[in-house]
């Protein structure tokens, strides 16, 4: 049996998305056990031209959703980049998953060979739906759980391979 493209985007960005849900639950956990201000969490970096937390979870969404969008043709919805707490952050990763809980595999079908055109400016890549998919959206989306992962790691928060790895069914 071949591989989807719903299978190969919606479950692998849900899965993310719960794994970057339970590492906040951890990051204000500790905040609230050890002293810590929500906002050194929210705003710590792993190098300073880095993003900080809430922008990787914000650019995780992001990936997720926009990536659905362009595969799919279902319009995602538009997030304005405001969230300072755990609570908001939340929010936003359940809007993103309420989002691609709504597209069904048949608003996939044929989209591996969808253009996909980006535009950074002088770089502008074009790809088959398949390629984006697996050579920009899916890499781009782990970079920024990863980055999440680390910067908590990078802050004392108590969370591990197996936390970013998340749990197996």
């Amino acid at each position: 049996m071949a591989l989807s493209m719903y299978q190969a985007s919606i479950p692998v960005f849900l899965r993310g998305l719960a794994v970057l849900s339970t590492l906040l639950d951890k990051a204000q956990a500790h905040a609230e056990e050890h002293g810590v201000l929500p906002e050194v969490l929210l705003g710590a970096r792993l190098a300073p031209d880095m993003l900080p937390l809430t922008a990787q979870v914000q650019r995780a969404s992001d990936t997720s959703k926009l990536s659905v969008q362009r595969l799919s043709g279902v319009a995602a919805p538009k997030f304005e980049d405001s969230e300072v707490s755990f609570q908001q952050l939340q929010e936003r990763i359940a809007s993103t998953v309420a989002y691609l809980n709504g597209v069904g595999a048949a608003q996939l079908e044929l989209s591996e060979e969808r253009a996909i055109s980006l535009d950074f400016g002088s770089f502008q890549p074009t790809f088959k739906g398949d390629a984006y998919l697996l050579t920009y959206a899916l890499p781009n989306f782990f970079f920024h759980v990863a980055t999440a992962h680390g910067i908590l790691r990078n802050n004392e928060v108590p969370v591990g391979k197996l936390d970013y790895l998340g749990p197996y069914e």
